[in-house]
């Protein structure tokens, strides 16, 4: 996944290179204008959404506060997080990172404070938790939400207090960790389901940041496309030097709904199949699909505003204008989006 506000001049339809060597050219110089702007690694893209988020995680990197990235599946939650701790004044300690969907329920406790040896069946020998190896240094917890509530309060305790014991311990162990959350799953929505603790969310959401979905940052399909076309030939040493006007247009108006992480795969079986120098871009498959079904009220009442707002060209007010067109008042509009986090850049058409 990429930000960077640079503008490499792509059409959206070609990026047509005469040799590789000129391909490389261009990422160094790329790569060149990230670090030399905001410090970012592997982070591609000009978009006017992805620069408001670049910009909100200069503001709080230096900070050391909490940070909750928003964001669905696949639209590179940890690479923002690392982008954070890398700009912060922690960067020369460790990044700790932790999948809570990834580890069973049973067993995330023993992974987030450590355990003592037998402290339980199968605990052979004594176990730091990600908090101790993380201490003076960040750590990420991905997929926050899957976090059982059994477990919440103890890591609400973590947070607040900078202090927990191992399981099968009675020491305190006292850290400094700065935390970096993240999820794809509406947790205000569970806490009306008693699935989420409302004190503990307003503790990881000191600095939210809602990550835009690839099908709202279009202008940035080509150069991911670039880029992930020249990282795969380059493992794979094949010299793919151009893709075809026809199939960048099916790239870029494509759905997307695995984002960056879809679009990488795509394009890493397009390398695979390709035996010349244009690559091979099976444009069947990228036939516009349906958006994702909302999964909760919030969710689809921002997809409907959103429709609104791009078929109004982005007028609130006025005749034709999205308040209208939803049947109501301008500042009951502005509240709503205001509440959803709609900017201009989510119904720039």
């Amino acid at each position: 996944m990429g930000l960077a506000t640079v503008g490499l001049t792509h059409s959206f339809a070609e990026i047509s290179f005469a040799e590789v060597g000129e391909l490389e050219q261009e990422r160094l110089y790329l790569e060149s204008e990230i670090l030399s702007e905001y410090s970012f690694e592997d982070i591609v893209g000009k978009s006017a959404a992805l620069r408001k988020v670049l910009e909100q995680v200069a503001i709080v990197a230096p900070t050391g506060s909490t940070v909750l990235l928003h964001g669905e599946t696949g639209t590179g939650k940890e690479l923002l997080a690392r982008a954070i701790h890398n700009l912060s004044p922690r960067r020369q300690r460790a990044f700790v990172r932790l999948n809570c969907a990834a580890i069973p329920s049973g067993l995330v406790e023993s992974e987030l404070f450590g355990h003592e040896k037998g402290a339980f069946t199968g605990a052979l020998m004594q176990k730091q938790g990600r908090f101790e190896l993380a201490d003076h240094g960040t750590l990420f917890l991905d997929e926050i939400g899957d976090i059982s509530l059994e477990l919440q309060p103890k890591l609400l305790r973590a947070l607040q207090e900078r202090e927990f014991e191992r399981l099968g311990s009675t020491k305190t162990i006292r850290v400094d960790v700065r935390l970096i959350a993240a999820t794809h799953r509406d947790l205000q929505s569970m806490i009306r389901n008693n699935q989420f603790r409302e004190d503990l969310f307003y503790r990881l959401n000191v600095f939210p940041i809602e990550i835009p979905p690839l099908r709202e940052r279009r202008e940035d399909i080509p150069l991911l496309v670039h880029h992930f076309v020249l990282r795969h030939s380059r493992q794979m040493q094949k010299r793919v030097k151009f893709v075809p006007k026809q199939a960048m247009e099916a790239l870029v108006n494509a759905e997307w709904p695995g984002n960056i992480r879809e679009l990488e795969n795509f394009i890493e079986r397009c390398v695979i199949f390709t035996r010349g120098d244009e690559l091979n871009v099976p444009c069947a498959e990228l036939r516009r699909s349906a958006a994702p079904a909302p999964s909760t009220f919030e969710q689809a009442e921002r997809q409907i505003i959103i429709q609104a707002l791009k078929a109004a060209s982005g007028r609130i007010a006025g005749q034709g204008g999205a308040a209208e067109r939803l049947g109501l008042k301008r500042t009951t509009l502005q509240n709503k989006m205001y509440k959803l986090n709609i900017s201009r850049a989510c119904y720039a058409v």
